[in-house]
């Protein structure tokens, strides 16, 4: 866990973008660093999640009528691991469409000809007084993924958690 803690001690779009410089722009290096930098999250989530599930009574039962550790594991700890990584990954994904915009922005992404939502606002910044147009519709499409990504996420979210089904009830 201090790799994850390491992880943490550098702002998170600063780390992208010093990676980014030296692998150099291009689709794949903006998948491979995004997801690269991002598994600090889900791997302090997915510890957190079997800390608390090895102290459950139902873990201790398994062990307690000599279930193998690898049956306790995949049968008991790892289905109630997935749910909370499944909602964070959900929620992570309009994370990952603005900081891919924003390196496209910045001109560390997708290059031209190939289009990108941010490196489009970033040649239009240029002619934002003369035709607003062609800044307003790339960053009203940023807007609305992203928020339909929200949505997807809470969705999701509310599906999955038992407690917040409770509480709804």
């Amino acid at each position: 866990m201090r790799l994850v803690e390491v992880f943490y001690a550098f702002p998170f779009l600063i780390l992208v973008i010093g990676v980014m410089a030296v692998l150099g722009p291009s689709i794949y290096n903006v998948m491979l660093v995004l997801g690269g930098v991002s598994w600090p999250l889900y791997a302090r989530l997915v510890r957190a999640q079997v800390m608390a599930l090895k102290s459950e009574d139902f873990v201790k039962a398994a062990s307690a009528m000599g279930c193998s550790d690898a049956r306790i594991m995949f049968r008991h700890i790892l289905p109630n691991v997935l749910t909370p990584v499944i909602v964070s990954a959900t929620l992570g994904i309009p994370g990952a469409i603005l900081s891919s915009a924003s390196l496209g922005f910045l001109g560390f992404g997708v290059q031209p000809p190939n289009p990108e939502w941010g490196a489009m606002v970033s040649e239009a910044k240029d002619f934002m007084l003369i035709n607003s147009n062609m800044i307003i519709w790339p960053g009203m499409c940023v807007f609305l993924v992203v928020l339909s990504f929200n949505f997807v996420g809470d969705a999701v979210r509310d599906a999955l958690d038992p407690r917040l089904a409770r509480q709804l009830n």
